[in-house]
């Protein structure tokens, strides 16, 4: 494809985007298509020439994109999709877009860039040291986690990643203590409101999955893992002999956003040796905000600390923060260093160990990796080549700007707070844990005191709202009760579109009420 060839291409398909944009509020937010559907509608191998191959002998190149899309993309794909970026998503937790995200993606798209190391694209590592280090500030981190001391911080591809990383850093750490043949006694915690990736990273590190500690969270702590508990816990643990070694809290929980208290758990984590990760991938956002930002109290306790900017915080997916206080931790887990990775050696400075690298005529000092001087991300996560993310948060960053974010985060949160409202005027309604950010669990009580028939009926009125395709909410279930979940996060939601999702709740809960007397 020659720079002309994309011009064109690229135009046609931004303004099909922009158009999906313009009508998204049109479309089912919730697929409605059946499992194997599109393989009815796709051919069963690839096609050996190019579709429309008589346009682009033609150089009829835009007729060919537009065939394409009305073809392939409006027929066949967007029937299949979940639409997150509806302003009427109200599920799980939000994947948040914008045109700073957008473009950010674009650029990173047309550079294609493999940023390994520093010398593969020394732009990408140094950026996204600047924006990480930009991102820590505003969340008030502790300065042990910016770039120019030990830490750092570092863009994961998801939360799930980061806490795989670190359980890396914090095995190999103590391993070395106490030795390799201790794998088995090695033991994790957290509360059982804890994200599953962290029971997926103790299958991957090999931790023993009866040394996955997940402790009880109940409704007296409103889903808090409880430090009293967890202090038993451990004692009991280390008089057979096992030996605690990291611990998860979490801000924002997935099922409730529960905020664990950091400071307790902090302290009992240093007193026992243990590495402590702090899980804030959904509420992270919100803590750029002032009067959020006690929520990370004792985070400075904290080894690592983790928030998805691809969530709430207006960049496109995927783009998860991960920051540690001690970076060699990684690199002594992660790091690997064959010979066809390794930097030239132009000139070699004993003393320093500096390299020099002529590029362009010039003779440009590059500071090797093997020196320790420069950050190779490659040693910061599990897969070797990485893409140059850090642009997209680094527009958003920039177009945006810190007051506008918070402003951002502060709509949604009022606009939860309005939906918790309207369900609090309506007496078969309740809701079930307080309310802290743009998540509201609610449920329908159930006509007689019945919870066998109350989740029941949650259940029946989940999918009978979902099946209208008008709006998308989700569920947990929270001390044996089937909960329903409304998360406020879409771009482009306003307060009608919380109003007409509750309208829909109504609705079909007084046509479930009725069948049931």
């Amino acid at each position: 494809m020659d720079a002309e060839q994309l011009r064109e291409y690229g135009h046609k398909m931004v303004d099909f985007i922009a158009d999906y944009y313009k009508t998204i509020e049109n479309f089912p937010v919730l697929s409605q298509v059946e499992p194997g559907y599109l393989r009815n509608l796709l051919p069963d191998s690839a096609p050996n020439q190019p579709d429309s191959f008589q346009h682009v002998l033609d150089g009829e190149v835009a007729q060919l994109i537009l065939e394409f899309i009305r073809l392939h993309i409006q027929a066949k794909i967007l029937p299949g999709v979940t639409h997150w970026q509806s302003p009427n998503y109200f599920a799980y937790y939000p994947s948040n877009s914008s045109v700073a995200g957008f473009v950010g993606e674009m650029l990173s798209a047309g550079l294609n860039i493999v940023g390994f190391s520093w010398i593969a694209s020394p732009a990408a590592t140094e950026l996204e040291m600047i924006v990480l280090d930009w991102l820590a500030k505003m969340l008030k981190l502790p300065e042990d986690f910016l770039s120019a001391g030990q830490g750092g911080g570092v863009i994961q591809g998801t939360a799930s990643e980061a806490v795989l990383v670190v359980l890396l850093a914090a095995r190999d750490k103590v391993l070395r203590r106490v030795g390799k043949d201790a794998l088995e006694k090695l033991v994790v915690y957290a509360s059982d409101q804890t994200h599953s990736s962290l029971q997926k990273a103790c299958q991957i590190a090999g931790i023993h999955p009866e040394n996955c500690r997940l402790l009880k969270a109940t409704s007296s702590t409103n889903y808090a893992l409880s430090p009293e508990f967890l202090s038993e816990t451990i004692s009991q643990d280390l008089t057979i002999g096992l030996i605690p070694f990291f611990l998860c809290a979490t801000v924002g929980t997935t099922s409730s956003t529960a905020v664990d208290p950091l400071l307790s758990l902090g302290k009992i984590a240093k007193s026992n040796g243990m590495w402590f990760h702090v899980d804030a991938a959904y509420a992270g956002s919100a803590c750029v905000c002032p009067e959020f930002r006690h929520y990370m109290d004792g985070v400075e306790e904290a080894d690592s600390f983790n928030m998805n900017a691809h969530k709430w915080f207006l960049t496109n997916f995927d783009c998860s923060a991960l920051w540690v206080k001690d970076r060699s931790a990684l690199v002594q887990a992660l790091s690997t260093n064959p010979e066809y990775l390794k930097n030239k050696k132009m000139a070699d400075s004993k003393p320093a160990k500096t390299w020099f690298l002529m590029y362009s005529g010039k003779l440009a000092k590059l500071v090797a990796s093997q020196a320790n001087m420069v950050v190779d991300y490659k040693d910061w996560q599990v897969p070797l080549g990485r893409r140059f993310r850090s642009l997209k948060l680094w527009m958003v960053l920039r177009l945006y700007g810190l007051e506008n974010l918070q402003c951002y985060i502060r709509n949604h949160i009022k606009l939860a707070k309005h939906f918790e409202n309207l369900i609090a005027q309506d007496p078969r309604f309740e809701v079930v844990t307080p309310r802290i950010f743009s998540l509201v669990c609610f449920r329908l009580l159930p006509v007689r005191d019945n919870e066998s028939h109350g989740n029941k009926l949650n259940h029946q009125l989940l999918d009978a709202v979902n099946s209208t395709g008008s709006t998308f909410i989700s569920h947990t279930v929270l001390s044996g009760k089937y909960i329903l979940r409304f998360a406020v996060g879409a771009p482009l939601t306003e307060e009608k579109h919380v109003n007409a999702a509750w309208k829909v709740l109504q609705d079909k809960a007084t046509s479930l009420l009725a069948e049931s007397l």
